[in-house]
């Protein structure tokens, strides 16, 4: 079976700004407060806040009892339009394996009464066959492709991205 390469969805923040939504999306350092996996970011060189493109930051994840930390790059840092990042690397304690995993951006767009906020996952393990990646897709996300998985957490990171944001809109 062919896997499925990118999922995306949107939610409309009601209330706030695109460049408010970037200024908050474009900082690694805030995603732990709406991801079910990130627990926090560290900028390899400079200070944490909006980050520009060529910026490198070092996620850490959870998932379960697993801990793990990536490498991202960031690729595009158009504020209150588009945040983009690939992910590099992987390592357990820390990101060693250079290795392309996956693709994330973030686009920004005013609608009548806030932002509407796209977050996208795009596999970037092109070169694996179908079976290889679905294999290991299995294993670590308890039966499902990374995609399906990602289409759950992304539902979970918007939705607590517009809760945490419309609130303090208020």
């Amino acid at each position: 079976m062919a896997r499925e390469m990118k999922v995306s969805d949107s939610v409309v923040i009601a209330g706030v700004t695109p460049a408010e939504v970037y200024a908050q999306v474009s900082d690694p350092s805030q995603m732990a407060r709406w991801s079910p996996e990130n627990t926090g970011a560290e900028v390899e060189r400079g200070s944490l806040g909006s980050l520009t493109a060529g910026d490198v930051f070092v996620g850490a994840n959870k998932r379960g009892g697993a801990r793990w930390q990536t490498r991202c790059k960031v690729v595009a840092a158009e504020p209150g339009e588009r945040f983009m990042f690939d992910v590099v690397g992987w390592g357990l304690k820390s990101p060693l394996l250079r290795i392309a995993i996956a693709r994330w951006e973030y686009t920004f767009e005013a609608t009548t009464d806030g932002t509407k906020v796209t977050e996208t996952w795009s596999d970037a393990r092109r070169h694996w066959p179908d079976v290889v990646a679905n294999a290991v897709d299995s294993r670590l996300t308890g039966g499902r492709t990374f995609a399906s998985f990602q289409k759950r957490n992304i539902a979970k990171t918007l939705a607590a991205l517009r809760e945490d944001l419309a609130t303090h809109a208020s």
